[in-house]
């Protein structure tokens, strides 16, 4: 077994990581998030420069480095940004020359290997998840000494896995004992309780936030989320070219047939400086933990109302527990 000791920073209210997602996650949902006591996160895709990127890491590092504002109930959590490694991003040298300056606890690799960014981070006694979708890409990830994986699951949105979580989890901890981040269709206190009893450190959760009122979503997209459900998703590989799950009438929307999406003739291009956010603005991922999700709101009171489900949750375990213990 792989016998990285990492583990993920403190404090944190939860064990709950609000996901970097594509054209949704900004500076201010990365600091609402933190300051509710999870992990605010972003990917630094979302930002069509690297002087962007630069305003954006220096305006979440100055807010997070002061103490906790005047009614704030928690810490500061940590944060994260999630870089794409994949050979097709020509901006990864600047952007990781950025983290090496910021110095976000948490950084997230997608779509490629976490090698390379793994001196620079650990350099400043950061810690590197690699975001990970089967096996095959987890024990690669655990040999190039990613202290944590991010566990991508069935039900996911964006880009997303096709394995069950708790499969994943089982599996992925029978030779990686680093910290396990697993994400997919999570969307409620109850189901990150569920997930940590099933062998996870904590849960990436995305969709959720998708309609909180700090998030770059636009009203439209916000309310689609919180208008529609797990009928209305589409998983394909023919908008990006890599499986992710898509809101229905986003694709009928922006003129693409959901039913049959053909793979781009292209090779996979994730280069930031080619403003993806440009190309696919208009279509928009969701996951499975669409259906308990009903109004928009700020991210302090999504938080809020999570933590009392985690909690009931693991008051509920623990009367289960205790009257099988009676037996």
């Amino acid at each position: 077994m792989n016998s990285i000791e990492a583990k993920l920073p403190s404090p944190m209210r939860l064990p709950l990581f609000a996901a970097p997602m594509f054209l949704v996650s900004g500076v201010d949902l990365v600091v609402g998030a933190c300051k509710a006591g999870i992990v605010g996160s972003f990917p630094t895709s979302n930002c069509r420069t690297v002087e962007e990127l630069d305003t954006w890491m220096g305006s979440i590092a100055d807010a997070l480095s002061k103490p906790k504002d005047a009614g704030q109930a928690w810490d500061n959590a940590p944060w994260a940004v999630n870089l794409i490694t994949h050979s097709s991003n020509s901006r990864l040298a600047d952007d990781l020359a950025l983290v090496g300056e910021y110095k976000p606890p948490i950084v997230i690799t997608a779509l490629g290997s976490p090698k390379p960014v793994m001196e620079t981070v650990k350099g400043y006694g950061g810690i590197v998840l690699a975001d990970v979708v089967d096996l095959k890409l987890a024990r690669k990830a655990a040999d190039a000494g990613a202290d944590g994986l991010a566990c991508i699951t069935s039900g996911a949105g964006g880009h997303t896995g096709s394995l069950s979580p708790f499969a994943f989890i089982a599996t992925v901890r029978e030779f990686f004992s680093g910290p396990i981040v697993v994400g997919g269709g999570i969307s409620s206190g109850a189901g990150v309780a569920g997930a940590i009893a099933a062998g996870a450190d904590a849960v990436y959760m995305g969709t959720r936030f998708i309609p909180a009122r700090e998030s770059l979503a636009v009203d439209d997209y916000k309310q689609m989320v919180v208008d529609h459900g797990m009928a209305d998703l589409v998983v394909s590989d023919g908008i990006t070219g890599t499986p992710a799950s898509w809101l229905r009438p986003s694709l009928i929307a922006s003129g693409y047939d959901p039913d049959d999406l053909a793979r781009p003739a292209a090779v996979r291009n994730y280069d930031a400086n080619q403003s993806p956010a440009k190309r696919w603005k208009d279509t928009w991922a969701a996951g499975q933990g669409l259906e308990t999700i009903r109004k928009v709101q700020p991210i302090g009171e999504i938080v809020d109302e999570l933590a009392d489900q985690y909690d009931a949750a693991v008051a509920r375990f623990a009367a289960l527990n205790a009257n099988r213990l009676a037996l």
